[in-house]
C-alpha cells in the first residue's frame, strides 16, 4: 500500500490510476497522524510552491513527511512534489522548502538558453540517466517522459540520478538515500513513466 499524501495541489486520480494499472494499492492520506501507517508515500503536486508549502503546514503535514522521511521509508515526489523537497524555491520570491535534498528551485532563464524555447517547458522530453537507482531499474540510459514545469532544480550532482536538456542542462530526478524526486509526471507518461512507478512500489 502506498499513501498518496494530499494537500489540494495536485490531481490525485491520475497518479491513484496509474497505481491501479501497474496493480498496485494507494490511499489517498490527508491526516498526518496516518501517514507513518504506510511503508511508502508519493507527493505529487501541480501548481505554485508557496501555496503547497501553506498547504502542508496547515495541518501539520510538512512535520508528517519530514518523520517520514527520517523513517527510511521510500518517498517519491512528483513535479511540484519534487521541488518541495528542496531547501528553497525562489518562485515570486524565496520560499522555504521541507529541506530533505539540499538545493533550491529556480526558474528557468532564457538568457542561458542556447536556442530560443519557450516557458512552461511542457510536452515530451529526454530522461538522461546520471548514476544506478533503483528507480531506473530495468530501463535504458535515456528515455522519454511528459514534463509541464517553469522552474526546475538547482542541487549538488552527488543527488543527481537524472538530467534533461531545455535550452540547456538541469536536473530532473534526485535521489537522497531513501528519497526520490522527479520532476516530469510518471502518471502522464505511458510505459516508462509506469516502470518507474512499479521501480518505486518495489523497493
Amino acid at each position: 500500500m502506498v499513501a498518496i499524501i494530499d494537500y489540494n495541489m495536485g490531481n490525485l486520480a491520475s497518479v491513484r490510476n496509474a497505481m491501479e494499472k501497474i496493480g498496485h494499492r494507494s490511499k489517498v492520506v490527508s491526516d498526518p497522524d496516518e501517514l507513518m501507517r504506510y511503508p511508502r508515500a508519493l507527493l505529487p503536486g501541480v501548481g505554485a510552491f508557496a501555496d503547497a508549502m501553506s498547504h502542508l503546514k496547515e495541518n501539520g503535514m510538512d512535520e508528517a513527511v519530514k518523520l517520514f522521511a527520517a523513517s527510511g521509508k521510500p518517498m517519491l515526489g512528483i513535479c511540484l512534489g519534487m521541488q518541495l523537497l528542496f531547501s528553497k524555491s525562489l518562485e515570486f520570491g524565496e520560499h522555504e522548502g521541507l529541506d530533505l535534498v539540499p538545493g533550491e528551485v529556480v526558474p528557468f532563464d532564457p538568457n542561458l538558453f542556447q536556442a530560443p524555447h519557450k516557458v512552461p517547458h511542457m510536452g515530451w522530453n529526454e530522461m538522461f540517466v546520471q548514476k544506478e537507482s533503483p528507480l531506473f531499474d530495468r530501463m535504458p540510459k535515456d528515455f522519454y517522459l511528459y514534463f509541464v514545469h517553469s522552474y526546475h532544480a538547482v542541487t549538488a550532482d552527488r543527488y543527481a540520478i537524472g538530467k534533461t536538456w531545455y535550452g540547456y542542462e538541469f536536473v530532473s530526478a534526485v535521489q537522497k538515500e531513501n528519497i526520490f524526486g522527479i520532476q516530469p509526471h510518471p502518471e502522464k507518461s505511458h510505459d516508462n513513466g509506469l516502470k518507474i512507478l512499479k521501480n518505486f512500489v518495489e523497493l
